[in-house]
């Protein structure tokens, strides 16, 4: 007679047997990731773009340590608070452990998500950990507030120690994390296992470094469900196709709207899903819409300038224009740094006596990099030296960098979340259009980043009338158009308060707005939704956001209603609707067209 199997050791709810059979797969996976972040190593194909980022960490916090272990003092006096720190935490448990209530040492911003799960607070152990961590990076954030360095080291060190510390969140951590602990008691390890089988396909995805994946990728795909509204490619150059999008009315402005997107993403941040496309709003709201859709270069490339983007891009794009329906005469829309090249492009056009565009509307744009936020602690003279020589061996600057860089901006939404979520969880992420977008990375050509990196944000050329396009120079000053210049609240890459410090430049009317949200989510805020609000006022002449604010008036929902009513003041003329293909120009294919699918 057979003997019964025996019966599975579980200790608490945990199967042991199952839990070590979800370990050796654990290992097996680590094993499949480690290869494929050394592959290219072992291929000699690895670069030291992060030794050179390492190099700068270390640097700037050695100016950090340099001044405090200059004076004993000091040093003494630093020991001393962060000890006090720790004993107060201690005697707070202490009480607790007793039965007495007592107050937090430290407690988490109100925006802070890392500590919302209960047990961070009503569990003692994690509440500790907790504590002890907050009081620990306040601790070292006034190491370096407190330091007397250079305001650029200064901004950096701040910006660095943020990172390290975002970094060393318990939350980052299954055994310092009380949800992910659960999570791996109850599941025996299948979630690690997942997250470890998504963390190898992340690598391998990004040739040897981490892609993470912040949206379920296969459910979207260009063409198929974003960048779908109506339209074709009539124009097509090195750099750029030009699409003519269908219209959905019979009538439109007789004047065509020309959107100068950034040449560093993909233009489809602004036509999206159908319900979130900026571009299919416009075209239903009466408009002839023309749209860049910028390369995705290789070394071929490599010599683009700036001058040649403005000259091949915006005016080609003006040229075509004019062929395809008749019009000499656009409405120009520049969102990021596409804001800031149709900017240079004006100033240079007044100088050329090139009316051809009668007004510009600016989304998130910056003329003026005084204000630029964290992203100039990745610009002084050794850094961009670094990635110059970088690029001079490739001819571009990998899409990856800059996806990276945006993203340290807000690690603690864009990256340590779907580390959590990802690899720890073991849960895919949810399919989300932006997000998409946002990992869809594009190349740089070296001669245009490297004009555009000095120019605006090392040396500030733009601003100071300074930059030139090829013998022009470019002085804002000299633009004369009205401008719309709309800011976001909570923008980390072009900040309210530079928007608004560099509105003063311009020499004509200037109707600046601020939209409520981020970059991205304040500029792509379709009206149906209601979401967010926005602020219109004067004519902003310094940096005082909050000054201005309290001259603004507060409107609900999007602020797109707002600039097309803008938009009619100044010509509310209209034409017959134009059909892509019905002028001088025939089309080359449907849009979105080929270059905007090139991978980078």
């Amino acid at each position: 007679m057979r003997a019964p199997s025996p019966e599975p050791m579980k200790i608490g709810s945990v199967d042991v047997e199952v839990f070590s059979r979800n370990l050796a797969r654990l290992v097996e996976e680590g094993g499949r990731a480690l290869a494929a972040y050394l592959k290219p190593r072992e291929q000699g194909r690895d670069n030291t773009e992060l030794a050179d980022e390492i190099n700068e960490v270390v640097k700037t916090l050695g100016h950090v340590a340099q001044y405090w272990m200059a004076d004993p003092q000091r040093t003494i006096e630093l020991q001393t608070r962060l000890g006090k720190a720790y004993l107060d935490l201690w005697a707070s448990a202490v009480k607790r452990l007793t039965g007495e209530q007592t107050a937090p040492i430290a407690t988490p911003a109100a925006s802070d998500k890392r500590f919302v799960d209960p047990e961070w607070t009503s569990n003692q152990f994690f509440d500790f950990l907790k504590q002890g961590y907050l009081l620990s990076t306040q601790w070292a954030n006034r190491l370096v507030s407190d330091a007397d360095l250079d305001p650029h080291t200064k901004q950096k060190a701040e910006f660095y120690m943020r990172q390290i510390g975002n970094a060393l969140s318990p939350s980052n951590f299954v055994l310092t994390n009380p949800e992910l602990l659960r999570e791996t008691l109850t599941s025996n390890g299948e979630n690690l296992v997942r997250g470890m089988h998504m963390l190898a396909e992340d690598v391998e995805a990004g040739g040897g470094h981490l892609k993470i994946r912040q949206s379920d990728s296969s459910m979207f795909a260009v063409g198929r469900n974003l960048a779908i509204t109506p339209g074709k490619v009539i124009f097509q150059n090195d750099i750029m196709q030009l699409i003519q999008y269908a219209p959905s009315t019979p009538t439109v402005l007789k004047r065509p709207l020309l959107i100068v997107p950034p040449w560093i993403n993909k233009y489809y941040v602004l036509d999206l899903t159908p319900e979130k496309s900026f571009i299919k709003w416009c075209v239903d709201q009466g408009l002839t819409v023309f749209c860049i859709s910028w390369v995705n270069p290789d070394a071929r490339l490599a010599q683009k300038s700036f001058e040649q983007y403005v000259r091949e891009g915006v005016l080609a794009a003006l040229d075509a224009i004019k062929d395809a329906s008749g019009e000499e005469q656009v409405h120009g829309v520049g969102y990021c740094v596409g804001g800031t090249m149709l900017a240079a492009a004006l100033a240079a056009m007044a100088v050329w006596r090139d009316e051809r565009i009668v007004s510009a509307t600016l989304l998130a744009a910056q003329v003026d990099f005084t204000y630029a936020g964290d992203l100039k602690v990745f610009v002084d003279e050794d850094q961009v030296k670094a990635i110059e020589q970088r690029m001079a061996g490739r001819g571009y600057l990998e899409g990856k960098s800059m996806v990276t860089v945006f993203n340290f901006l807000r690690s603690n939404d864009l990256i340590w979340p779907y580390v959590i979520n990802n690899y720890l969880k073991g849960k895919a992420p949810f399919p989300f259009d932006l997000l998409y977008w946002n990992s869809d990375a594009t190349r740089l050509p070296a001669a245009n980043h490297s004009f555009y990196m000095r120019n605006c944000y090392l040396e500030n050329n733009l601003a100071k009338g300074a930059m030139k396009l090829g013998d022009t120079p470019v002085d804002l000053h000299a633009i004369k158009v009205p401008i719309y210049n709309l800011a976001t609240r909570e923008d980390h890459i072009a900040p309210a308060k530079s928007v608004l410090f560099g509105s003063k430049y311009f020499g004509g009317p200037v109707k600046f707005v601020l939209s409520g949200s981020g970059h991205m989510a304040g500029v792509v805020n379709p009206p149906d939704k209601h979401k967010y609000k926005f602020w219109t006022g004067p004519k902003p002449r310094s940096a005082n956001l909050e000054g201005w604010l309290e001259k603004a008036t507060e409107h609900p929902g999007s602020w797109w209603p707002d600039w097309l009513a803008w938009l009619k003041e100044r010509d509310a003329m209209e034409a017959p609707a134009r059909i892509p293909g019905d002028g001088k120009l025939k089309p080359i294919e449907d849009a979105p067209g080929s270059y905007v699918k090139v991978q980078a």
